[in-house]
Parts: C-alpha cells; sequence; structure tokens
C-alpha cells in the first residue's frame, strides 16, 4: 500500500489550501479514510476522518474551517483548509482504516506572515 499527499506550502494566516492523497497497492476495501497532522515537538494528532459512505468527523479545532471529501472510485481523499492559522502548521498525512499501519511522506503546511 502505497500513499502520496500533495498541496502543503506556505500560505498567510486567514489562507487557504487543499491537500490530496491518493492510495495505491494492493488494497481491498478501504473503509473510512483520514488526515492526520504532526507539529514539531507534538505528537502526530487526528484532524479529520470520512467513512465509506462519506460521514465527516473533525477535530475541535479544525471544525467549521477544515473540510475532508473522498473519491472512492479513485482511492482518493481531500482536505480542504480555510482560514488557516499559525497553529496549523504541520506536517499532514492521510491514513486508511484498514491499512492503519501504511503512512506516507506527509506533506509539510507552513502557515505564517
Amino acid at each position: 500500500v502505497q500513499l502520496v499527499e500533495s498541496g502543503g506550502g506556505l500560505v498567510q494566516p486567514g489562507g487557504s489550501l487543499r491537500l490530496s492523497c491518493a492510495a495505491s497497492g494492493s488494497i481491498f476495501g478501504i473503509g473510512a479514510m483520514g488526515w492526520y497532522r504532526q507539529a514539531p515537538g507534538k505528537q502526530r494528532e487526528l484532524v479529520a476522518t470520512i467513512t465509506s459512505g462519506s460521514f465527516a468527523n473533525y477535530a475541535d479545532s479544525v471544525k467549521g474551517r477544515f473540510t475532508i471529501s473522498r473519491d472512492s472510485a479513485k482511492n482518493k481523499v481531500y482536505l480542504a483548509m480555510n482560514s488557516l492559522k499559525p497553529e496549523d502548521t504541520a506536517i499532514y498525512y492521510c491514513n486508511l482504516e484498514n491499512y492503519p499501519n501504511y503512512w506516507g511522506q506527509g506533506t509539510q503546511v507552513t502557515v505564517s506572515s
């Protein structure tokens, strides 16, 4: 299983980014898909998840600002991030419920003026 995240970058506070993750390999039933992030010196934390039926759940810190979506036919998951704050700065990773031990290289998001 390979996970490739993309879409990160440097953005000013209040700005927006859209992250993408493509899953490939020997995948049989992805199940829920999720985004996690890890800031320097901190543990990896859950940002958002979306079930196979497109039910979404969010960390309190991103509710109302981030939107997770998926394209199950393409094995892709997306994270639209609006009203970004400096505390959103982190490396963002995607993960699959049924393949929890697989991680990609992540994509760096930096929110700074």
